[in-house]
């Protein structure tokens, strides 16, 4: 049989123990295509209003796209939706590893997960069928510990788990759900509304192998762009060598390497701490890839302490490094291990630490506030490990720091120290050195994020041509055309990772032979555009005012200290009129209705 372009949905109701299967609407799948896309439809059908993001009303979907599962490079992917405890807007947070393609197997496309559990439990799906089983005895347990206790308990190493630590059970804003104990669905805070749920895995094992339209047509396909990834410099070298980290010295040398709480844009140590280091100091053990991938950029660590892991990638290890001024990789490890154990996201950690280390500098942060732990010093490698345990847990200061820097910092009436955008922390890339990253930034629908539209691609790396990374005009366009084919290759289920190498009409032959839809290269531009003003006109309906797409007045008004990009800021006021006008936008950055209908989600 082969590809059915319907979207298979399996709605687990935790309070009453309900358990159905459904499909999505025949036509969903043309339109939004899958994973990000039919994840955000859904979530746009069943948040008509507000809710508040940690109550039983905030569903939490993890959703598939068609090529997950599939021989598609580096097809894998899943992604989980829900409404943020860390934004109040869309969370839409994606993972790879190998629990999406599982998943896929299992014949369910899409969980949506609603109401909460009395107690906590563990959701299985497999050949047998769909059963929630107790998970009280894993209750504080983290990530690793929790793997592993469900597969013994289940009779099978191979089956693949995703699950949340304390960090999740606690309600950390910032939580994240872990996958086969390193792969992160990071951000936003998605693993808070899974504790929230009393929800603490899903576990997956299937044998229903996803089939193309045209079977041929899509494996040739495949092998001529997995040898296309293959001989790219930056698929087939950089980042098999390297992993992400091989961005450190290349982002600091152009003086965009946020250090300090995004003080400066140079790092005095990065060599130190760059992906090179890592393989010198003897840490690097061996690459890993996610399923199906042939870049294989994940790091398989261990420290001299005898800690293993994997990891840290370039925004972890730049979070946990040069975000606290921290130069000691060892450190810097260890705290992303934890990270992973107990279930964080590392760039907003790492960030809140970041801010609180200003507040402390500052002044505004006291000692006698930290009970008795270290001084929130930058370049402390005592508190970078020891604020990481505490806010995982929320013990002592780190309940603070559990809420996200803007909260922090609001409390502190300091909001301008909390480097994030919408409430979600800025990444690795300082904008003040990259204007089109910043109105990336400004614009991006989960707030402060980097994978959104990577315009560091064209401003630094020459890809798919070189940008002036200090010109404002044209950004607008630039900006617009990344975030619409980002949107389109997270809902086929890819790493956008392959978009280094390939183009919109690879991604488009791809889902062509797969799906046997045929899209026209306009066609698909107009799903990622229409997935994008969805999740414009969801966080609309979730409050989100005009005025929150900017940046931390530090990028928009104090000019960069030293390096490369001295004396530069954020010229977001050239940029962001002309990018409304880009999207078919109002002055006040509204979808207009002519457009809604034009993309028909005018109804959703």
């Amino acid at each position: 049989m082969g590809f059915s372009d319907k979207i298979r949905v399996l709605a687990v109701d935790l309070s009453s123990g309900d358990v159905t299967s459904q499909e999505l609407a025949s036509d969903v799948s043309k339109k939004f295509i899958g994973g990000r896309g039919a994840g955000t439809y859904l979530l746009g059908t069943l948040l008509k209003k507000d809710v508040d993001a940690l109550s039983p009303d905030n569903p939490l979907i993890f959703a598939t796209g068609p090529l997950t599962g599939t021989a598609a490079p580096t097809g894998g992917r899943y992604m989980v939706l829900c409404k943020s405890p860390l934004t109040g807007l869309v969370a839409c947070s994606n993972s790879g590893g190998q629990f999406g393609a599982e998943l896929r197997r299992t014949g369910v496309d899409i969980i949506c997960v609603t109401g909460r559990a009395e107690k906590p439990v563990y959701l299985v799906i497999n050949d047998k069928g769909v059963e929630l089983k107790d998970a009280t005895g894993l209750w504080g347990k983290d990530t690793h510990f929790t793997t592993d206790a469900i597969r013994k308990e289940l009779g099978s190493d191979t089956i693949k788990v995703a699950c949340i630590g304390p960090g999740g059970e606690n309600l950390v804003r910032f939580a994240c759900i872990i996958n086969d104990k390193h792969r992160a669905a990071g951000r936003s805070g998605v693993g808070a509304v899974m504790g929230a749920k009393n929800l603490k895995a899903v576990a997956v094992k299937g044998s229903e192998k996803p089939e193309a339209h045209h079977h041929e047509r899509f494996m040739e396909t495949v092998k001529e762009r997995v040898k296309t990834l293959q001989e790219h410099p930056v698929t087939g070298q950089g980042l098999p060598a390297l992993g992400t980290k091989v961005l450190d010295n290349i982002i600091n040398e152009h003086g965009a390497y946020p250090t300090r709480n995004f003080q400066t844009g140079v790092f005095e140590s990065t060599d130190e701490v760059c992906g090179e280091a890592l393989v010198e100091k003897g840490y690097l053990k061996k690459n890993r890839g996610c399923y199906a991938c042939p870049i294989k950029c994940a790091r398989v660590t261990q420290l001299p302490t005898g800690a293993k892991g994997e990891g840290p990638e370039y925004e972890s290890g730049w979070a946990l490094g040069a975000a606290v001024g921290v130069k000691d990789l060892i450190s810097i490890t260890e705290a992303n291990y934890l990270c992973n154990l107990f279930g964080l996201d590392t760039i907003s950690c790492g960030l809140t630490i970041a801010c609180a280390m200003e507040l402390f500098q500052k002044g505004l942060i006291k000692k006698k506030e930290l009970e008795g732990g270290p001084a929130l010093s930058f370049g402390s490698s005592e508190a970078l490990v020891f604020y990481t345990k505490q806010t995982a847990f929320k013990e002592g200061f780190g309940a603070r720091l559990a809420e996200g820097s803007l909260r922090l910092a609001s409390s502190y009436g300091a909001e301008q120290y909390s480097m994030s955008v919408k409430g979600q922390e800025l990444p690795a890339y300082d904008p003040r050195g990259v204007q089109g990253q910043g109105l990336s930034y400004a614009t991006s629908n989960r707030g402060g994020c980097h994978v959104r539209a990577y315009l560091i691609a064209p401003e630094v790396l020459g890809i798919p041509e070189k940008l002036d990374p200090q010109a404002t005009e044209g950004k607008a366009q630039w900006v617009k055309a990344f975030q619409d084919l980002t949107a389109v290759i997270d809902s086929m289920g890819m790493c956008l990772f392959t978009s280094f190498a390939l183009g919109a009409e690879d991604y488009l032959a791809i889902l062509n032979a797969f799906t046997g839809f045929n899209y026209s290269l306009e066609e698909l531009m107009e799903c990622g555009e229409r997935i994008w003003n969805l999740e414009r006109v969801l966080n609309i309906r979730f409050g989100m005012k005009p005025d929150t797409d900017t940046l931390p007045q530090r990028l928009l008004k104090e000019p960069m200290p030293e390096g490369a990009q001295k004396g530069n800021t954020v010229r977001l006021g050239e940029m962001l009129p002309e990018y409304y006008k880009s999207r078919g936008w109002d002055e006040n950055g509204v979808p207009t209705k002519e457009l809604l209908q034009r993309l028909d989600i005018d109804n959703i």
